[in-house]
C-alpha cells in the first residue's frame, strides 16, 4: 500500500468513526526529542527502567533513580509537543477524537491543548509520598536535589522516555535523596513504574472511554505492554475496528483493520488538513 492510499484510507476511517478513542505511545513524542523504549521490532533498545518493588525496597536503587532522573528532568521539563501532539489536539477540537489515552508520562498532550486526556501511566511532573500521600511538584524536588548534590547536578547523559538518563559509572551511594518532610516517607514520581499497576480508577475511566467510542486509533505504540494492548482486546470484544499508525511491529498487527507504517508526523498533520479541507 502506497502512502497516498494509506492517507486516503485513514481519512475514510476517521470520517466513518467520528468518536475515536486514541491510544498513544512513545512514538508520538520521538520527534519532540523524547526517545522510545523499543526499536521497530518491538525489542528493548535501552536499559530497562527501575522496577517499582526495587524502588520502594532499596535505598541504593532510589539513589540511582534520582541521580539519573535529576539529569533527565531538565530535558523533560523543557520539552515541547511535536506536530503530532498538536494534530491530535486539533482533531479533538474538530470533534473527531472523543478521548485520548496516553501511555506516556511527559504531559505533552496537555501542553499541546488536548483536554480529554487519560494519563494511563501517570505523570512525572508530580511526586507523592508513598506513606501519607503528600504531593509535591517535581521542580521543587529538582531544586532540592541540585542544592544538596552539586556534583551530580552537573552530569549530562542521553534521555529516556520516562525522564530517566543514562548516567553510569557514578557512585550513587553518595547521593542525598529527599524524603517526605511531613512524615519521612519515600517520595516517588506519580508515574507507574515497571512492575507496578495502573490504578483501578484509571483503568475504569479508560474502559468507559473505550465503551463510548466508535473505534480505536493507536498512535506510536508497539503495544508490547499489556496495559496498552488490552485496549485492542476491548475493541475486538466490542467489535470495533482498530487502526494503528506506528513504525514497525505491534503486538496487535493481526487485529488491525489498517496499519500505517509511517512516522506520526508524516501522517497526522496531513490528516487534519484533509479533514478541514473537506469540511
Amino acid at each position: 500500500m502506497d502512502n497516498d492510499q494509506a492517507h486516503r484510507q485513514l481519512m475514510e476511517f476517521v470520517l466513518a468513526h467520528p468518536r475515536l478513542l486514541v491510544l498513544t505511545g512513545a512514538g508520538i513524542s520521538a520527534s519532540a526529542g523524547v526517545p522510545t523504549y523499543r526499536d521497530s521490532n518491538g525489542q528493548w533498545q535501552r536499559k530497562p527502567p527501575v522496577q517499582h518493588a526495587d524502588f520502594l525496597a532499596d535505598l541504593l536503587t532510589r539513589q540511582r533513580f534520582w541521580a539519573r532522573n535529576m539529569v533527565g528532568w531538565r530535558f523533560m521539563r523543557d520539552a515541547r509537543p511535536s506536530v503530532s501532539h498538536y494534530a491530535l489536539a486539533e482533531l479533538e477540537s474538530l470533534c473527531y477524537v472523543q478521548s485520548l489515552v496516553t501511555q506516556n508520562v511527559d504531559g505533552l498532550h496537555q501542553r499541546a491543548g488536548s483536554r480529554e486526556v487519560i494519563d494511563l501511566h501517570g505523570r512525572i511532573d508530580r511526586v507523592s509520598c508513598q506513606t501519607c500521600g503528600e504531593e509535591i511538584h517535581r521542580e521543587d524536588i529538582q531544586q532540592w536535589l541540585e542544592q544538596h548534590n552539586p556534583g551530580f547536578a552537573e552530569q549530562a547523559g542521553s534521555i529516556g522516555p520516562d525522564g530517566d538518563a543514562n548516567v553510569d559509572d557514578l557512585d550513587f551511594s553518595r547521593l542525598q535523596v529527599r524524603d517526605c518532610e511531613r512524615c519521612g516517607g519515600i517520595l516517588k514520581p506519580n508515574a507507574v513504574f515497571f512492575g507496578g499497576s495502573v490504578p483501578s480508577e484509571v483503568v475504569a475511566r479508560a474502559a468507559s472511554a473505550m465503551q463510548q467510542s466508535d473505534a480505536l486509533l493507536v498512535v506510536g505504540s508497539s503495544l508490547m505492554i499489556y496495559s496498552g494492548f488490552r485496549f485492542c482486546r476491548w475493541a475486538a470484544d466490542q467489535q470495533k475496528p482498530i487502526v494503528a499508525i506506528n513504525q514497525g511491529t505491534t503486538r496487535a498487527d493481526d487485529m488491525l483493520s489498517l496499519k500505517v507504517d509511517m512516522p506520526c508526523d508524516a501522517v497526522l498533520p496531513p490528516l487534519v488538513a484533509a479533514l478541514k479541507g473537506g469540511s
